[in-house]
């Protein structure tokens, strides 16, 4: 009870800082990694795009724009840190060309088993602070990171039944470049680079047999599992790490009221979204279980353990490839050990 009035307070007291003019109006514009109309972009724009407005009584507004709407997707940062974008909500593995530090906080893939081990990891265990490091050496300080991490486990898109580590071999299979396409290569699997405009044809065709994809919902909402009819659910590889970075100079104006307010917003908005879409996705395959036309694969803790086995001599040799990326990598496998994934 105490708790709960104590919370009460506060956010009554964030209320009557917006009133008393604290913070001048606003509308922050950030560019955001989903496409318009898919679910994850529906579900920021408008159930919690217009929530912090009513945090702040209007004194803050955000405007989420779709992936590529301002600039492309991989030069986000760069806009944010000329003040052509206020922020962005991207994927952080985009910059992975820039430092592999990006590509090992942006997504570490087979490492962890839930999105909530990886939240906790960016945002207690040093995950921001090494995000915000990479930020400070490549924008020159012009960024703030405000937090990070996944809001779903992507599911694995499959035209054929893949269910262990052997069943990998020679598995035409699209990957984004560079780690994830190590890891499939080293798991016997043939990567393939395709953007995801056209991996819905690629399986249609047969160009691919499978694909790193996204969460069950998206795929599923995007139609792969007319033509994928072997989903590997829950996923056995990626879980995107989405950041959450702004302005320097736009975080520093916003005062510590506004401040506040766009970290408690953007907890609560990516708390919210990683529920929800648990709860879609365990509807979906529950649904896909029950019917006939789809075979749900959910691999055993023992060919999970296996692929993470892969997947970590991959990750090694890739932090090999600059400071901040073995930086990262060592707070991964610190955070890793103390839950009890890795040994």
């Amino acid at each position: 009870m105490f708790k709960k009035t104590l919370t009460a307070l506060s956010f009554g007291a964030l209320l009557m800082a917006f009133g008393s003019g604290d913070v001048a109006a606003k509308t922050l514009k950030v560019q955001a990694s989903s496409k318009g109309g898919d679910w994850a972009h529906r579900f920021m724009t408008d159930k919690y795009g217009p929530r912090l407005e009513a945090m702040t009584n209007g004194a803050l507004k955000i405007d989420v724009l779709p992936t590529k709407a301002v600039v492309p997707h991989r030069e986000t940062i760069d806009a944010v840190a000329n003040g052509i974008l206020d922020g962005d909500l991207n994927a952080v593995s985009y910059f992975s060309g820039r430092d592999p530090a990006f590509a090992i906080i942006g997504d570490l893939i087979a490492g962890y088993d839930t999105v909530d081990q990886v939240r906790t990891f960016c945002m207690h265990a040093g995950g921001k602070e090494i995000l915000q490091k990479l930020y400070d050496k490549y924008t020159k300080g012009k960024v703030h990171v405000i937090g990070c991490g996944p809001y779903a486990k992507e599911a694995f898109v499959s035209t054929i039944p893949i269910k262990t580590v052997a069943d990998m071999k020679g598995v035409k299979v699209r990957s984004p470049e560079g780690l994830a396409a190590e890891v499939f290569k080293r798991a016997g699997a043939a990567p393939v680079s395709l953007p995801f405009s056209e991996v819905y044809t690629a399986l249609e065709k047969g160009v691919i047999d499978a694909a790193d994809a996204s969460a069950h919902v998206n795929n599923n909402a995007s139609g792969m599992y007319k033509v994928a009819k072997f989903p590997i659910y829950p996923g056995i590889h990626s879980m995107a790490v989405l950041q959450f970075i702004v302005n320097k100079k736009v975080w520093e104006k916003l005062g510590k009221s506004g401040q506040t307010a766009l970290e408690m917003w953007y907890a609560a908005s990516y708390d919210a979204m990683r529920r929800e879409a648990d709860l879609q996705d365990r509807a979906i395959a529950a649904k896909q279980r029950a019917g006939n036309d789809i075979t749900v694969i959910d691999w055993s803790t023992k060919e999970r353990a296996k692929f993470r086995e892969i997947a970590v001599g991959a990750w090694h040799d890739f932090a090999k490839k600059s400071p901040l990326a073995k930086e990262a990598l060592d707070a991964h496998l610190n955070y890793m050990r103390s839950v009890g994934l890795l040994k």
